[in-house]
């Protein structure tokens, strides 16, 4: 583990200062390479898929294992966009003359060494090396054992291309020992790793943060609200809630709750119903839901639950301080939204919510790194500090103060 990071933190210094022209070309090579291997990554994953059936791994699991010739292209694409951002390094943040007439710049640096503990989704290899790379830092990548053929060569192929480019192949990698021992280790060499980014079940991040020597980004699980206002538009509320529930269940940005204001929950809580049976939605509701419409009934517990599948809670609430009180209770911080035609109501709940993300008659699903313009995101980060939301390069930086003097001491 120890020659490992140590050849790690010896390319922090090579791919700092790569000029962004260079790193451009690269992960342009690295999306061609994909492309052109996909067969072999297909085959690899379909190694993986045949693992997650015998072990019983559930379908929206399945799902974001499975890679195929347009899952890849995707990756491809996705690296482009990537390679196509602003430079993120040497940015001049702030600049200034102070009294002493030094001249004092603020840039954009690396973070250095970043290690990505994750699962389930191998795109996520390619996603993260590459952000990584483009903001000119080492990514050191830990997998789940679900995918460990599909991250393997993934990681192959972009190592491939680093070495053609005359790089060491240590500026993407994979963890050498991938077990919980490793893991364990890993956390704890702050001497080589400069941050630690753990995405995944809540025992994973919870264990990390407890134990980890070296600064941790959360990104933690995903209990996403949204809350239907009593001067809600009836079609854009319906349309919203599926959207936010049943688009693709499994991911970390899914509704988990939905919040119906007493006002209108008569009128509207049949008309849900019927369009989450037409998507096979498994629905739970409060006592009060239950006298509206014949659901099984929810408990505190299932409110707690991030359930990354076809299921959702539903709650009546007297009023918009009721609802934010329910997701200042249950909310991780990471997407909430409002549907509401009153100005007033909106900006109140937006101002009102603290999470990562806050919408106003969207849907949660939004929350996204490509969406948001990032080519994509190491993660959703439910942190304050240092940074929140989608993680993207930007947030791969860190700063350095440059004085330029011209012979000054201080008195």
């Amino acid at each position: 583990m120890e020659s490992f990071l140590i050849a790690s933190k010896d390319s922090a210094s090579t791919i700092a200062t790569l000029k962004s022209r260079d790193k451009n070309r690269i992960l342009l090579e690295m999306a061609t390479a994909l492309e052109n291997n996909s067969s072999r990554i297909i085959a690899q994953n379909s190694k993986d898929i045949k693992y997650g059936i015998e072990n019983n791994l559930d379908s929206a699991m399945l799902d974001r294992l499975l890679l195929d010739e347009k899952r890849v292209f995707a990756m491809a694409t996705s690296l482009r966009e990537i390679s196509a951002l602003k430079e993120p390094v040497g940015r001049v943040l702030e600049g200034w003359i102070n009294d002493d007439n030094l001249r004092i710049e603020k840039v954009s640096v690396p973070i250095g060494v970043v290690a990505v503990i994750y699962e389930s989704r191998p795109n996520v290899t390619s996603d993260v090396g590459a952000l990584c790379f483009k903001s000119g830092n080492v990514a050191i990548l830990k997998g789940g054992k679900e995918a460990e053929y599909s991250n393997q060569i993934i990681a192959t192929v972009l190592q491939e291309v680093l070495e053609r480019n005359g790089l060491s192949k240590s500026i993407i990698s994979l963890l050498p020992n991938s077990s919980r021992e490793g893991v364990a280790n890993l956390i704890k060499m702050d001497k080589y790793v400069d941050l630690i980014v753990p995405r995944g079940g809540e025992a994973l991040i919870k264990y990390i943060s407890q134990n980890s020597s070296i600064p941790v980004v959360k990104h933690d699980k995903g209990l996403c609200h949204t809350y239907i206002h009593k001067d809600a538009d009836t079609q854009k509320a319906l349309k919203i809630a599926i959207n936010a529930k049943c688009h693709r269940p499994g991911v970390c940005n899914a509704m988990e709750t939905l919040i119906i204001d007493k006002e209108i929950a008569i009128d509207i809580l049949p008309l849900l119903y019927s369009e989450f049976m037409k998507n096979d939605t498994l629905l739970k509701g409060d006592s009060e839901v239950c006298k509206i419409i014949d659901i099984m009934l929810a408990t505190n517990e299932d409110f707690d639950t991030e359930y990354l599948a076809n299921t959702l809670n539903m709650k009546i609430v007297n009023g918009i301080d009721e609802a934010i009180a329910h997701i200042r209770e249950f909310g991780s911080g990471h997407s909430e939204a409002i549907i509401t035609e009153n100005y007033t109501a909106s900006e109140y709940f937006m101002n009102q919510i603290d999470a990562a993300c806050v919408y106003v008659n969207a849907s949660t699903r939004f929350t996204d790194g490509a969406v948001f313009g990032f080519g994509a995101e190491v993660g959703i980060s439910t942190n304050k500090l240092h940074a929140r939301g989608p993680m993207g390069i930007n947030e791969l930086t860190t700063y350095k103060f440059k004085i330029y003097g011209s012979g000054q001491i201080r008195a």
